[in-house]
């Protein structure tokens, strides 16, 4: 399994937004040092507290310039025309990928109900608007001259320059929290990154059926290969003891993390509680939005049978929550990794036994701070990452 990290440029205290970005920067270079896979940058808009990366690209370019093995992905580019045109978002990688020396990966993602409004995008078309920005973007990069018609785009002879280094082109991924978007991917011939947002791994086991289950059907997949790989992204926080997990109150960050997702995307906040119940029907109605408030924070009694729905319902209500209990109320969720090494190296593992390849490492969320994040990053480079280096790797 390879490790990478996932990153918001997170920081929800507004007066640190001085810092953000040469955090990041640090935490990338370190990274770097103990032989992570990939910083993956996600594109979000007009998100204060919540995420400040609303220009990846310009990120992702510097963290390419300060490394030499991290490579530099996009989870994803926003793929609605009104937000990015294809063949601006090809421009761009193509440039990353020769300033990287070929280390660009590319995923795609279809967005949300807040960023539709603020870009007026017409929610129907976001997922043709998906395929084809993936079909564009190859052909552009690979076709010494090529002309694009459809009902959305009327390209006249043009040749796209520079090509990308790493030939036929970059892989190509696609953002997936649904098993029909993890299917679509599949028939693409896409890889999947997928979310867990505190859901069981159970839930993401059915993602990889339907990825599966679309690379099997595939008859027209939009790269000049497949991508068959499966990447994830989860909370990581790996402390020396348990105790010392506890006292981080990185439990309580996580489910700050998930409260604050809603508001973010102006979706109804039972999408989230309903995957922590296991329900992983629940997510399909999820990308297209609401407008009025009181519809997105529901589900919130301060009781609720499931410990974590409950402290999180606790939480956004402005309940005090004692960081032991968090802790508990995660401790035996799987897909949330925070606690003494053998606690996350059991966790990893089930993710690894699921059919995941990369693991996505979200290390700074919520009020963990920068010191916290580095010394996460450094323990999981130290003692985690070999243990979890394919048969025959070199160090």
């Amino acid at each position: 399994m390879i490790f990478d990290l996932f990153n918001e440029l997170q920081r929800p205290d507004v007066a640190a937004e001085a810092t953000i970005f040469d955090d990041a920067l640090d935490q990338a270079m370190l990274a770097d040092r103990l032989g992570y896979g990939c910083w993956w940058s996600v594109e979000h808009h007009c998100t204060p507290g919540f995420s400040y990366s609303g220009a990846p690209e310009l990120m992702n370019t510097a963290i390419a310039m300060r490394t030499e093995r991290l490579r530099v992905g996009h989870a994803g580019v926003l793929t609605p025309f009104r937000i990015n045109h294809p063949l601006r978002a090809a421009e761009r990688i193509a440039v990353l990928d020769h300033l990287s020396g070929g280390r660009v990966e590319v995923g795609l993602a279809r967005s949300g109900g807040a960023e539709w409004a603020t870009f007026g995008v017409d929610p129907d078309g976001t997922l043709a608007e998906l395929e084809e920005a993936a079909r564009l973007m190859v052909t552009a990069w690979t076709e010494p001259e090529f002309t694009w018609s459809s009902d959305r785009l009327d390209i006249p002879a043009r040749t796209l320059v520079p090509k990308p280094v790493q030939q036929p082109h970059p892989a190509l991924w696609q953002t997936v929290s649904t098993p029909s978007s993890a299917r679509m991917a599949g028939e693409l011939g896409m890889g999947i990154l997928c979310t867990t947002l505190l859901s069981p791994v159970s839930i993401l086991q059915t993602m990889i059926s339907e990825h599966q289950a679309g690379l099997d059907a595939a008859t027209d997949p939009a790269g000049r290969f497949v991508n068959d790989k499966r990447g994830v992204f989860t909370f990581v926080h790996c402390t020396e003891t348990r105790d010392e997990a506890i006292a981080s109150r990185a439990a309580e960050a996580a489910m700050w993390y998930v409260n604050a997702a809603p508001k973010v995307f102006a979706v109804p906040r039972t999408i989230w509680t309903n995957l922590i119940r296991g329900n992983v029907a629940a997510g399909d109605g999820r990308a297209r939005g609401v407008a009025d408030p009181d519809q997105v924070l529901v589900d919130l009694d301060p009781d609720d049978p499931n410990p974590i729905i409950r402290l999180m319902n606790r939480q956004v209500l402005g309940h005090p929550i004692d960081p032991l209990e968090a802790y508990e109320a995660l401790e035996d969720q799987d897909s949330v990794i925070i606690g003494d090494p053998d606690t996350c190296r059991r966790k990893i593992e089930k993710f690894r036994d699921a059919g995941f390849d990369r693991l996505m490492c979200l290390m700074q969320f919520g009020e963990l701070d920068h010191a916290q994040a580095m010394a996460s990053i450094r323990r999981v480079g130290e003692v985690l990452i070999p243990d979890f280096a394919p048969t025959g790797a070199v160090a």
